[in-house]
């Protein structure tokens, strides 16, 4: 019977791990770095590309075979003598990293350094070279959902997990820190993940200082933790997998759903072409679980990989690529679109991954646009290659999801008769919102509003094609010198 022994380790036996006792503590392990430098030498596990490390500087360094050991304090360690790090992005699903120096000239240095020795971290030889980046943009970090700015929201990732996690074990594990809020867990290419919020950020700045690198069971479940980038989680169901400590009421599952369906069936896409257009995999997996803790929304299955879907029976005369970002970006980031030269009624959209692509396909299925019933489907080809007909919108500041991503999926939703507007003027009035949006259809009310200091607007159309038409060409124009944003609201009255 398997044993773990308790003053070593987070936990107890796993037949006890749901009522370990709490009366011993935890002896903390050290936290060492090892590194060792040794000269350099041919290597199997060197690739052809290690010998152009030296070509076309940049202050931005590509390190590969990153295990799941190795932190970024490690890392930071690794380049610190050669000048300040600016930045520095984890990509845990591919075992690499980006790490940015303040300049080229620091940057240089230290790839002068290790061309002569060979970096090791833990005893894992590490390999580096420039990056083709030539600067690490916020949506290279942001999207990664996580970094070293105190939050009160971990993202916790176990490795080698042999046994069961579940929220009362993540309970009894975080808890002895702080009042644990909320706990939300999902599984993803990095690994089994839960989201950990607390009532204060002290707390989680403590957890994460006492806990990182540790192994919850005797030489398995290591615990990587980094601060999440969300404000705040919503859970829907008290389960094994989400838990809201502050409200016990909660149901334990969709009603008419078997709760046997977990996060690993529901975030089981991969993200092919979220590669492609340089959206994250990770952090958008966190955004998802803390929008849907619980449950997908009906006729979601969270399982689709393909990122391209095909938009039909448009209006070939009235629609443009510009309108179609607009309407499809409410379901996620676009990262190209073309409209067909042999068939103008048809264009192809690739979204920012697959669970995007099936929130577009099943939310405008049916749609009406400029008095057309579109059909959207997935489209056979994986992504959208770079042409002359090809808009590019993967680098677009119009992208809703590269952040506050949680709050803009539980937004997703059908078209409606309601419209919400954000980023107006703040000496906009009613009759002004009403006069740019009018010649779309009749307006039956409108509403003004202020919340946390921005002006903001509900406008209600008679028809829900109506609204549509303003949304899709309104979205991103110029209102009193400000550019405004429309999404679809649903409110059924104001």
């Amino acid at each position: 019977m398997f044993k773990c022994v308790f003053n070593d380790y987070l936990c107890l036996s796993l037949s006890d791990f749901k009522r370990a006792s709490r009366k011993n503590k935890m002896k903390k392990i050290p936290h060492v770095v090892h590194q060792t430098l040794v000269p350099l030498g041919p290597s199997p596990t060197s690739s052809p590309s290690e010998g152009k490390k030296m070509s076309d500087p940049s202050k931005v360094i590509h390190v590969r075979n990153v295990g799941h050991e190795i932190s970024e304090n490690d890392l930071l360690q690794l380049f610190q003598p050669f000048g300040v790090i600016t930045k520095l992005v984890m990509l845990r699903a591919k075992n690499q990293a980006l790490l940015q120096m303040q300049d080229v000239p620091s940057a240089v240095k230290a790839m002068q350094f290790y061309s002569n020795v060979q970096p090791s971290i833990r005893g894992r030889n590490v390999y580096v070279q420039f990056s083709s980046h030539q600067e690490l943009t916020t949506m290279d970090q942001n999207t990664q959902g996580r970094g070293d700015e105190p939050n009160r929201i971990l993202l916790v990732t176990i490795h080698h997990m042999l046994y069961p996690m579940t929220v009362d074990v993540l309970h009894q594990v975080f808890s002895p820190h702080g009042f644990v809020e909320k706990i939300v867990t999902f599984q993803k290419s990095a690994g089994f993940q839960a989201l950990i919020q607390y009532q204060v950020q002290q707390s989680a700045v403590s957890a994460r200082n006492s806990l990182q690198g540790r192994n919850i069971y005797d030489g398995c479940c290591q615990l990587d933790i980094q601060f999440s980038n969300l404000d705040e989680l919503q859970v829907n169901y008290n389960n094994e997998r989400s838990r809201d400590f502050t409200n016990p009421n909660l149901p334990s599952e969709q009603k008419g759903k078997s709760s046997q369906q977990g996060y690993g069936d529901m975030y089981s896409f991969q993200g092919s072409g979220a590669h492609a257009g340089g959206f994250s995999q990770m952090g958008n997996a966190e955004a998802i679980a803390a929008a849907f803790a619980g449950g997908l929304p009906p006729g979601i299955s969270g399982t689709n990989d393909r990122c391209t879907i095909l938009v039909s029976n448009l209006d070939a005369d009235r629609i443009n690529e510009d309108k179609l970002f607009n309407l499809c970006s409410l379901y996620g980031n676009i990262v190209r679109i073309k409209i067909l030269r042999n068939k103008p009624d048809h264009a192809l959209v690739q979204m920012g991954d697959g669970f995007q692509a099936e929130l577009a396909v099943h939310f405008l299925k049916g749609a009406t646009l400029f008095e057309k019933r579109l059909e959207v489907n997935f489209s056979k080809h994986a992504n959208i290659t770079t042409g002359p007909d090809t808009h590019d919108y993967s680098n677009s500041n119009l992208n809703r999801f590269n952040r506050n991503a949680a709050k803009n999926y539980r937004y997703c939703c059908s078209p409606t008769k309601m419209i919400h507007l954000s980023s107006l003027p703040q000496d906009v009035t009613e009759a002004e919102i009403v006069e740019h949006l009018e010649e779309h259809g009749p307006i039956i009310n409108s509403k003004l509003f202020e919340m946390n200091g921005k002006q903001q607007a509900l406008v209600l159309f008679e028809k829900e094609e109506q609204a549509t038409e303003a949304l899709v060409c309104k979205n991103a124009t110029s209102l009193g010198g400000s550019t405004i944003r429309i999404s679809f609201s649903q409110l059924q009255s104001i």
